[in-house]
């Protein structure tokens, strides 16, 4: 029997603790990292993952009060599902910005080091009020301030995954670039292991877009099916799309943090890189 009114389904309980839990986990280990290492460019992925904890927390709360669901549980899992991923996303756009700065590579990046966070931090700000926006219309009870809403979500999403390949786009050329002509402060490093460090980043950035993209793109496809899609119709869609990338994100930057970066003396795009 389908008797909720925001679901098509009975939320898992399971599945949103579980994940409620995963990403608890990586966030408070994010917390660490960022205040050990100084790391300040690395907020927006802690308020990331606090947005994906309350999320799924908002969710388990649905389903204890089925079948009389309330907006408020609804509304916040909605919101706050939807627009986590462009603050992990801003934190990806400085990490590229300082790897340039880093090494040197100004000359080699399609986009000056002064616009280069700037640019794509203020895109992906706009896709988020966006998305915020459009999210908060769809929780209307009237047929057509919701179908607009879902249209400006859908509309954000699209910006954002050009945004996003444009994003690897600058990635791939400048690694190109400085693998064909390196420059005199990587040259000037004494180890192998610190000459090849600046790699081992971008290619972080680059299976972490991946990601973004995959979770960004299922995600346009379930507003363009809309409210009766198959994709909105069975929940495992939204685990296996949305959370599962967005938590392999997360950890992968735990595993894997630049916080050295965030000593670099250097202020590149307007924000200083903190000692």
């Amino acid at each position: 029997m389908v008797y909720y009114k925001y679901y098509h389904y009975d939320p898992s309980l399971a599945a949103s603790v579980l994940f409620a839990i995963l990403f608890g986990i990586t966030t408070a280990w994010h917390m660490l990292q960022l205040t050990k290492s100084r790391s300040w460019y690395f907020i927006p992925v802690l308020l990331g993952g606090i947005f994906e904890i309350v999320g799924y927390a908002a969710r388990a709360v649905s389903h204890s009060q089925a079948p009389n669901l309330t907006l408020g549980p609804y509304v916040i899992e909605t919101l706050l599902l939807l627009v986590a991923p462009p603050l992990y996303a801003a934190t990806m756009y400085m990490t590229l910005g300082r790897i340039i700065v880093s090494v040197d590579g100004e000359k080699y990046s399609l986009i000056r080091k002064r616009f280069l966070a700037k640019s794509f931090v203020t895109s992906d700000l706009i896709c988020f009020f966006v998305q915020l926006g459009g999210a908060g219309l769809m929780s209307s009870s009237h047929a057509t301030t919701a179908a607009t809403g879902s249209h400006i979500v859908l509309a954000g999403l699209l910006v954002q995954i050009l945004i996003f390949g444009f994003f690897v786009l600058v990635a791939a050329v400048f690694h190109r670039r400085m693998k064909a002509k390196s420059t005199a402060k990587v040259a000037s490093i004494a180890t192998l292991k610190n000459k090849t460090q600046w790699q081992k980043y971008l290619y972080l950035l680059y299976g972490t877009s991946a990601l973004v993209l995959v979770r960004n793109s299922a995600r346009v496809a379930e507003f363009i099916e809309g409210s009766e899609g198959f994709i909105i119709l069975h929940e495992v869609f939204l685990y296996v799309f949305d959370a599962v990338p967005m938590l392999v994100v997360s950890f992968a930057f735990n595993f894997w943090y630049p916080g050295q970066f965030a000593s670099r003396p250097e202020a590149e795009d307007g924000v200083e890189m903190t000692s």
